[in-house]
């Protein structure tokens, strides 16, 4: 669709008689590092060159848990904001409350049934209608290393768990810290979820994970699992407590740290800094098969007034469009939630995100994360990543966390 109509189709559709109206949006999100900032301001900027004024509720901390409090007293005072970044089991949650818009007039006129996989498509429906728009895929199962780091101890990136293992003992024994990593429960669960996978497969993930299948979650894998991040919490210094994720991508960054376990919004800090893929840091898949996706996307509220409902079918046409998906995920790190967006700018990283995500999408293991919320409700992932993190913290055995964990899950249902 050409720009001139870029907008207008939107009002059009979506706000009958009020296509006058001058687009307002109030935007509730927690994209506060440097490289999620400079890509949130892409979206403003773009907004406010098609008539919009942008109205920033930037909320920091906990992976989005603050910014979800901050909505639920938003919304509980009757007083939700036009748009909202939610994702995953969320965004059916909020439908089922009554308090999302129905934006499918400009899903459907920009036809992204069409140009979204079905899979990151289910989570921007509620029962049949469109309620919110994606903005992007992240892979989450990634290791980004710094490479001077690694050459100058003639280390070659791991594919299996066994090589991270030797590689981090080496690293220790150098005196660089082998493992950054920052002690707030989600990533913990981060990493938690790709040594899971890695270690149970697709088939065994999604059992566990997804399906919440007691037999998997009891496993001698699901021990092993836990095993493996005995041995990781060895690896990590010990002013880990408490420390942001993005200053663990700086720990990379400055030659501190050698590893970073976390997903490709990582890669947003090392380019916001001038790094260049390949040559000031790598990046590789963590071992194991299969690909965790976490898709971020804003849900729209129902609001009152015809400029937020027009701010609403603007902001939703314009996170779908080519030219912000391409511009955004450039700037974040991630890539295009749509098929159709070509990757010729995208660097290696992206490029070989897109690759895996295509053949996992192909072979069925484009898997949902559940530490970011895409594979299970609240209840479920957070029993989850209450007894990793209680393992993670203490010196409870493999054996006794793979009880909790079983137990927690059933209590959670």
């Amino acid at each position: 669709m050409k720009k001139s109509v870029y907008a207008v189709s939107a009002f059009a559709l979506c706000v009958a008689g009020a296509v006058h109206a001058e687009p307002q949006a109030e935007v509730l999100h927690y994209w506060t590092s440097g490289g999620e900032a400079k890509s949130v301001a892409v979206l403003q900027e773009e907004f406010a060159a098609n008539g919009g004024t942008w109205t920033d509720m930037p909320v920091a901390g906990g992976g989005g848990d603050a910014a979800g409090t901050a909505l639920r007293a938003r919304v509980l005072s009757g007083n939700a904001p036009t748009a909202a970044q939610i994702k995953g089991p969320a965004i059916q949650e909020w439908y089922e409350e009554g308090v999302l818009a129905d934006i499918s007039a400009v899903a459907e006129e920009n036809g992204w049934a069409d140009v979204l996989p079905a899979s990151i498509a289910s989570h921007m429906q509620c029962e049949g209608t469109w309620c919110a728009a994606p903005v992007n895929v992240h892979r989450v199962d990634w290791i980004w290393a710094n490479a001077d780091v690694l050459a100058a101890n003639d280390i070659t990136m791991p594919t299996t768990w066994e090589e991270f293992n030797a590689a981090a003992e080496k690293l220790q024994a150098a005196g660089i810290i082998p493992l950054a990593h920052g002690g707030q429960a989600w990533q913990d669960a981060t990493v938690f979820e790709a040594v899971a996978l890695g270690l149970l497969g697709p088939d065994g993930f999604r059992k566990a994970f997804v399906e919440l299948d007691q037999d998997a979650l009891t496993s001698d894998e699901m021990i092993a699992v836990f095993d493996q991040m005995r041995v990781l919490r060895g690896y990590v210094d010990p002013n880990f407590p408490g420390r942001d994720w993005n200053l663990a991508t700086a720990m990379v960054m400055n030659g501190e740290a050698a590893f970073q376990v976390m997903g490709d919004w990582a890669k947003g800090e090392f380019l916001a800094a001038g790094k260049t893929p390949g040559e000031d840091f790598l990046c590789a898949s963590t071992p194991g098969e299969g690909f965790l996706y976490n898709v971020d996307s804003f849900a729209m509220f129902d609001v009152d007034g015809d400029d937020k409902k027009a701010g609403q079918a603007l902001l939703a046409e314009l996170i779908v469009g080519t030219k912000f998906q391409e511009v955004f995920n450039l700037n974040k790190g991630s890539i295009p939630a749509r098929v159709d967006v070509a990757l010729d700018a995208f660097d290696s990283c992206a490029v070989l995100s897109a690759e895996d995500m295509n053949a996992s999408s192909e072979g069925g293991s484009l898997l949902p994360s559940y530490a970011h919320g895409m594979a299970l409700r609240g209840a479920q992932s957070g029993a989850i990543t209450d007894v990793v993190t209680s393992h993670f913290n203490s010196d409870m055995s493999s054996e006794e966390a793979v009880q909790q964990l079983a137990s927690a899950v059933l209590n959670s249902l």
